[in-house]
């Protein structure tokens, strides 16, 4: 007799999971710890962060349970199948363009601020920026300093993990080991350098829209460059796993179309934001 459980189709229909309702609950618990946290309820006696962090570690926890989950249906059970894994791309595809769009709110907003600083409409506009771009009092980076260092450092990372891919590709799994870890270290690299930045600016995120519009790009640029090298990590760890094959690798893939995302943002933030924007700026 056929097996009744015997799978005649393509598709990945999942087991039951408790991760939604999990990262749920989690989520909803952070999101009243960040109030409470920002505003004190004293009739409830919440205050601090204490709440926040109980909710963040459950996300965590969900995200790699869920994401555990995932690699076994994958490496273990076999769900993946080719048509599972298109799916999975055109996923990715739109996962990234609502990415592109979120930065197209705050380049929409750095390009209103400065192409228009004298907006008579914004009554307050000229007050704000002094009617010139970068706003009087502002003392901008120089862009050809550690903003173009980092810009080179993210290029170069762009080329490592695609001799990761080429290497996977053509089975050289040591190519892929080795061109995982240089872009990890340079994604590090990276972030250590923007913060090292961030310390020495002459400017703050509060008071003045200059200091607004540049540290909600390039911040949540760094903040997206952070969970880039996280992915990355775990896929370097998946690599020693023995995981991944030239056929089968879409995690792998996934973290790269994302790397090479956060590569071509930062080119128009380096160019719009610190090279065109800067000015004439000051010596440091």
């Amino acid at each position: 007799m056929a097996d009744a459980h015997a799978k005649e189709h393509d598709y990945h229909l999942v087991d039951p999971s408790p991760w939604p309702f999990v990262g749920s609950i989690g989520a909803f618990i952070m999101m009243v710890g960040g109030v409470v946290y920002m505003k004190p309820d004293p009739v409830l006696g919440m205050s601090g962060p204490w709440v926040f962090y109980i909710g963040l570690a459950m996300v965590l926890y969900t995200m790699v349970g869920w994401w555990r989950d995932v690699t076994k249906e994958a490496e273990h059970q076999g769900h993946h199948t080719p048509v599972v894994q298109l799916h999975h791309r055109y996923g990715m595809v739109l996962f990234i363009a609502s990415e592109v769009m979120f930065f197209v709110a705050w380049f929409w907003a750095y390009f209103d601020a400065s192409l228009f600083t004298g907006e008579v409409a914004q009554y307050a506009r000229v007050e704000a920026t002094g009617g010139v771009w970068p706003p009087v009092g502002i003392e901008t980076f120089d862009p050809f300093h550690l903003p173009l260092m980092n810009t080179l450092v993210l290029l170069t990372s762009g080329t490592t993990v695609t001799w990761a891919h080429h290497a996977l590709q053509n089975g050289d799994r040591e190519g892929l080991k080795w061109g995982l870890i240089c872009t990890v270290v340079l994604g590090v690299l990276f972030s250590a350098l923007q913060a090292y930045e961030y310390s020495h600016a002459a400017f703050g995120f509060s008071g003045n829209i200059y200091g607004a519009t540049f540290y909600m790009a390039t911040g949540f640029h760094g903040f997206h460059v952070i969970i880039g090298t996280i992915f990355l990590a775990v896929c370097l760890f998946r690599a020693y796993a023995g995981h991944f094959t030239a056929k089968h690798h879409f995690g792998f893939e996934a973290a790269a179309w994302y790397w090479h995302f956060v590569d071509v943002v930062w080119l128009f933030l380096f160019a719009a934001i610190y090279v065109w924007g800067a000015g004439t700026p000051a010596a440091h």
